[in-house]
């Protein structure tokens, strides 16, 4: 709680130095010469309900919505010695890294791949695939769910969430600005939202939107390593290093979907700015390097 109450202090002291800057600036009497009627402090407000509440939610959702799009089984009662293994190593790694015990499930996919979600670090869910526990002896998966662990430990579903709500915030704001100056100065539209308006503000979220993916996939690359460096606490270097050594051989891993991508053990998109994680090569030599 004392990291989202400090998280949204600091998004709203950010939001009330730009009014500020903007009143210095005199960026509203521009606007009002220009006959844009916006009343920035409204907007910025609206923009930071609507950007933290679709992340909130979001975050809120993300074990149902885990569980009914992945198809994860969760192992309430262990049917088979790999389940039994599976809950006794999450509960002793969750003891170690100080957090309650997570939910743990297996979902059906052919590739090596994991992820860890929830909204609150003491009632979490970790799953595997079943191809990463046919692919990988157990030190690699051992591995494989500490890194999970080590994502819920630090926090970073919280954070995450924390980081999107606030570029998702100015994503709305600089969109709806463009939007009413194209409505006002191009189109010359004297009232109401006209088509110069939606116009703008479509473009305008395509274009911030991408520069935000770019500042949220850089934050999501850095809480790798972190994580990897927790697996490597909870299961051994070398078995950290034999796992990504391992998701280095998958052939066409098949990636986790977008909401649950940044925290998996292996995913990323086709461009370095745009992926969620480092390249595996420049994991590995960061463990082998002790960083």
């Amino acid at each position: 709680m004392l990291r989202i109450g400090l998280f949204l202090a600091t998004n709203m002291a950010i939001m009330l130095l730009i009014s500020i800057v903007f009143q210095l600036l005199g960026i509203e009497g521009v606007l009002q010469a220009n006959g844009v009627d916006l009343n920035l402090q409204a907007l910025l407000l609206m923009s930071g309900l609507i950007g933290f509440g679709g992340s909130i939610i979001s975050l809120l959702m993300s074990k149902w919505m885990a569980k009914r799009s992945m198809g994860v089984h969760i192992i309430e009662n262990p049917a088979n010695a790999t389940e039994s293994w599976l809950l006794a190593t999450v509960q002793r790694q969750a003891e170690k890294a100080g957090i309650g015990m997570p939910e743990v499930g297996i979902f059906d996919s052919p590739t090596p791949n994991a992820f860890a979600t929830g909204a609150n670090k003491n009632s979490a869910l970790v799953a595997v695939s079943s191809g990463l526990l046919q692919q990988m002896d157990r030190g690699e998966v051992e591995a494989v769910l500490g890194h999970e662990v080590s994502h819920v430990g630090n926090g970073d579903m919280v954070t995450l969430m924390l980081i999107q709500g606030v570029v998702n915030t100015f994503v709305i704001f600089f969109s709806r600005i463009l939007g009413h100056f194209i409505d006002r100065v191009v189109f010359k539209n004297e009232r109401g939202m006209g088509m110069g308006y939606f116009l703008g503000s479509i473009v305008g979220q395509i274009v911030f939107s991408l520069l935000a993916n770019i500042i949220v996939a850089w934050f999501s690359r850095r809480r790798e390593f972190s994580a990897d460096i927790g697996g490597a606490d909870l299961a051994g270097r070398g078995n950290m290093i034999g796992a990504l050594r391992r998701l280095q051989q998958a052939q066409s891993p098949q990636p986790l979907p977008n909401e649950f991508a940044a925290f998996g053990i292996s995913g990323g998109g086709l461009k370095e700015l745009f992926s969620t994680h480092p390249p595996l090569e420049v994991r590995i030599r960061a463990l082998e390097s002790g960083r």
